[in-house]
């Protein structure tokens, strides 16, 4: 979908992703691989941004990976104890798709035998996540509970929000159940996990009956309990499920919410699942053990 077809902006955001390493012996030479800058797109504009790194790399280059996503590559050889790397932007979002436009979308059946007729010259994009990648499987379990939702006939993103919602209801956050390398079977059978393991999951499920799915991270505007102040820092990355649709394009859905998309998640960059988007990733020479401190803060800016 074009920018043009899009409403105006309804909403600024300030983000602030701070990540701390701290070593516990000198580390002589780290290589990293961030993912921490914001792309814009029909939704979303980025209206600043800036990445401070400590100590100073002495190299450094910015460029774009596969699926388009703002990347940095650094090299620090200034021997460090601690890594630090702080960055802020800010952002306008737009409004996106309502629950009645999702509803009035093509059969599921549809949509997936138009996908298998795609040729050489179509837009093949919905194509590179339709398939298995590193950290999603597609299974037969999976297919099966995704059905529970694609029944026959049923408008295919009207079909999409119900798996969200399912997700959502069927299983329980618990930061201390996954780590990134949990397999989905086990997110499946355990109906445990964090944004990444739903998002992962759904993920699975709609691949799985031969429907396009990609993986999205970001962050989302958390609102503190009522008579309380926000807490700078306290919040945190957050991922979720951008589904192919035909007649709209991409349309987002949040399991870990059990919602549609709106106005308060922050697009940082998409792929085929985690792997792809990782905010940082790299290799390091000495170091020995470390600790990791993640700080981010999601707030309205004027």
């Amino acid at each position: 979908m074009s920018a043009s077809m899009t409403n105006n902006p309804v909403a600024h955001y300030r983000v602030v992703h701070q990540t701390r390493y701290m070593y516990q012996s000198m580390v002589t030479l780290s290589q990293q691989y961030l993912h921490m800058s914001p792309r814009s797109f029909s939704y979303q504009d980025v209206l600043s941004h800036d990445v401070q790194i400590g100590p100073e790399p002495a190299e450094y280059s910015d460029s774009a990976d596969y699926f388009g996503n703002s990347t940095r590559y650094i090299t620090i050889t200034a021997s460090h104890q601690e890594l630090l790397v702080h960055a802020e932007f800010t952002v306008a979002v737009r409004a996106r798709q309502t629950v009645d436009a999702i509803s009035a979308t093509l059969p599921w059946e549809t949509v997936r035998d138009e996908l298998r007729q795609f040729q050489a010259g179509d837009a093949l994009e919905p194509l590179h996540f339709l398939y298995a990648s590193p950290h999603v499987i597609c299974s037969k379990d999976l297919a099966q509970y995704a059905l529970i939702s694609f029944t026959p006939g049923r408008p295919h993103l009207d079909a999409a929000l119900d798996l969200t919602k399912r997700i959502y209801d069927d299983f329980e956050f618990d930061g201390e159940a996954t780590d990134i390398s949990t397999p989905l079977e086990q997110v499946l059978t355990d109906r445990r996990g964090v944004c990444q393991d739903f998002a992962q999951l759904m993920i699975g499920c709609l691949r799985s009956l031969g429907l396009p799915a990609r993986y999205v991270s970001g962050y989302l505007l958390t609102h503190p309990p009522a008579g309380q102040p926000r807490l700078i820092g306290a919040d945190a990355s957050h991922a979720w499920v951008s589904v192919f649709c035909p007649e709209l394009g991409w349309v987002d859905f949040d399991p870990t919410n059990g919602c549609l998309v709106q106005h308060e998640h922050i697009t940082l960059g998409w792929g085929r699942d985690f792997s792809d988007v990782t905010p940082m990733r790299g290799i390091v020479l000495g170091g020995g053990k470390h600790g990791l401190q993640v700080s981010v803060t999601v707030s309205f800016s004027e």
